[in-house]
């Protein structure tokens, strides 16, 4: 490893026990699939990201990024690298900006699981929602066009992209309650009353009318590479949890941080709005029903209360793989550790709708 292309990769260290691989036979692997692509190789790991690992791949000549499922035991349906590799390959002929994409490869016989490779995107990630460092009308420009791009995310025909089966059209809630539902318990280490109590709710609650569209399903400020310098988005990332469905869960996911903050970023419920420059939870809606030509939006905690239940149950998930020793991140336990928290959070949007 050559340290000074190290410290030109923020966020980096090298590979974590648990997931190194055989380098030597990944770059024999990129050399035969990756047209132009010139060795040797160093390989670098994303110290962040929860779910599939996150790899940086340099060489003389570019960088590229390498996601893979993590290994041991998996969830059912969980860490579905190829899934992701399909969607953001169709989303790259469109106005939605993703990472250019190179190579899948679902033989595990050549770094241990399946993975694919895409371009290595240059910019900014922007992990503190309150964004301290900019100005007001900074703040305003950021948010304007993350509510823009899920606009445009959620306008697209899936099936002008190649996407229209990659989902069940229709009976989303209830077929994402049911895979949550199955996914906490298969990885639940202890009793939480209000998602018992969630468990129940939520089947019962579902508004009519479901949409179907393309959704990103973590759709979120530290899931973008913006421009070094520009309020845009240069890509939109982690797109496991992508699928047919219905475009106010996405909405409503985005919006979480008005009401909690995050595991491991802060959040927006002590932000004077006017005075900083982002946009209240009322604006932001606003821009998107204006975007979308959506007239208004019911049941709205329904959704709120629906985003927190999945995510208290992706927090199972992580601690069970923390406790296995193959949880993809160093706060893994900090992470899967909110489950609880974010229970009680999803309960309190369900009592007040």
């Amino acid at each position: 490893m050559n340290p000074s292309r190290a410290e030109e990769l923020p966020g980096t260290i090298s590979p974590r026990e648990a997931h190194r691989f055989d380098e030597a036979r990944l770059e024999s692997y990129l050399r035969a699939k990756v047209d132009g692509f010139v060795g040797p190789l160093s390989v670098f790991q994303f110290a962040g990201g929860q779910s599939n690992p996150t790899f940086v791949l340099d060489t003389p000549t570019r960088r590229y990024v390498l996601r893979k499922k993590p290994p041991g035991t998996l969830l059912p349906s969980a860490h579905a690298v190829d899934r992701e590799y399909r969607v953001i390959t169709a989303l790259g002929k469109t106005s939605v900006p993703v990472a250019r994409t190179f190579a899948l490869c679902e033989d595990p016989s050549v770094i241990g699981t399946p993975f694919y490779v895409m371009e290595y995107v240059e910019g900014r990630v922007l992990r503190d929602p309150a964004l301290p460092e900019m100005t007001p009308l900074e703040r305003s420009a950021i948010y304007d066009t993350m509510n823009d791009v899920l606009n445009r995310l959620h306008r697209i025909d899936p099936a002008a992209v190649g996407l229209q089966e990659f989902g069940k059209p229709g009976n989303y809630f209830a077929r994402q309650i049911a895979r949550w539902t199955k996914q906490y318990e298969m990885s639940r280490t202890d009793d939480i009353p209000s998602m018992t109590k969630l468990l129940a709710w939520l089947p019962a609650h579902i508004p009519p009318g479901e949409e179907t569209r393309l959704v990103h399903g973590d759709y979120r400020l530290e899931n973008m590479i913006f421009h070094p310098t520009e309020p845009r988005i240069l890509a939109v990332l982690d797109w496991e949890l992508s699928t047919l469905g219905d475009p106010l869960a996405d909405l409503a996911y985005n919006c979480i941080l008005y009401h909690t903050s995050g595991a491991t970023t802060g959040g927006l419920v002590d932000v004077d709005f006017a005075a900083t420059g982002i946009p209240c939870e009322a604006d932001y809606l606003a821009d998107y029903c204006r975007r979308t030509g959506r007239a208004k939006i019911g049941a709205w905690n329904f959704y709120l209360a629906f985003s927190l239940f999945r995510l208290a149950a992706i927090a199972q998930g992580i601690l069970g793989r923390a406790l296995q020793g193959n949880a993809s991140s160093e706060s893994a336990r900090q992470v899967g550790a909110q489950a609880r928290f974010l229970a009680d959070a999803a309960w309190r949007m369900a009592q007040e709708g």
